[in-house]
């Protein structure tokens, strides 16, 4: 493992160890949801899975998933949650590096991330994107929800961000559909964002 993602890890399992994990809901954004309602099941991946929320939600909507996650205590609860859910024989956690997932196979009919990639320094964001390339059945919808942020910008409160056209040259081998644009706001911090609905 690279001293950054030792580094990453490290604050990772800080935050799930204390608890600290503003995104722990019971259900994905609705954009997820959203998306998933407008499609057939077929094959998944959770990229950044967490907890497992928005996998265990496509399991219950027909799906087959690979979540991906490199913290082990996000990976082991994932496990446990899906057991309660009933859905533990549709959905497989895997503990590794978002960039460098030689241990799934595609195609894949579908890849959501809501909030991993954008920690990722540019190199391995690169790497991320390469995976994605190689995984995803073409034509196949990607979602992606991202810390926006200047070059300049200090992120001391949070992941490092991604400068929005540093983030579109980065995934132009796909095509943008749309994108939605705004604030992501909490206690003490509140930080420019985006959803980005993209195809292979």
């Amino acid at each position: 493992m690279t001293p950054e993602l030792q580094e990453s890890l490290a604050r990772f399992t800080e935050r799930y160890t204390s608890g600290k994990i503003p995104w722990d809901d019971a259900l994905p954004p609705p954009e997820v949801q959203a998306l998933v309602a407008s499609l057939p099941p077929g094959r998944a991946l959770d990229l950044g899975c967490g907890y497992g929320r928005t996998a265990i939600y496509l399991a219950q909507h027909g799906w087959q998933v690979d979540g991906v996650d490199f913290v082990p205590q996000a990976i082991d609860e994932a496990n446990r949650r899906a057991e309660a859910a009933g859905v533990a024989e549709q959905v497989c956690f895997h503990e590794g590096s978002v960039a460098d997932l030689h241990f799934v196979l595609g195609p894949y009919d579908l890849a959501i991330d809501v909030g991993c990639m954008h920690s990722l320094s540019a190199p391995l964001q690169a790497a991320y994107r390469d995976e994605l390339l190689r995984l995803l059945r073409p034509g196949a919808p990607y979602l992606l929800f991202a810390r926006l942020s200047n070059s300049e910008e200090e992120t001391t409160d949070g992941p490092r961000g991604i400068d929005e056209l540093a983030l579109r040259a980065l995934f132009a081998p796909f095509t943008l559909q749309k994108s939605e644009l705004g604030l992501t706001e909490g206690v003490n911090y509140s930080w420019r964002s985006g959803w980005f609905w993209y195809r292979r």
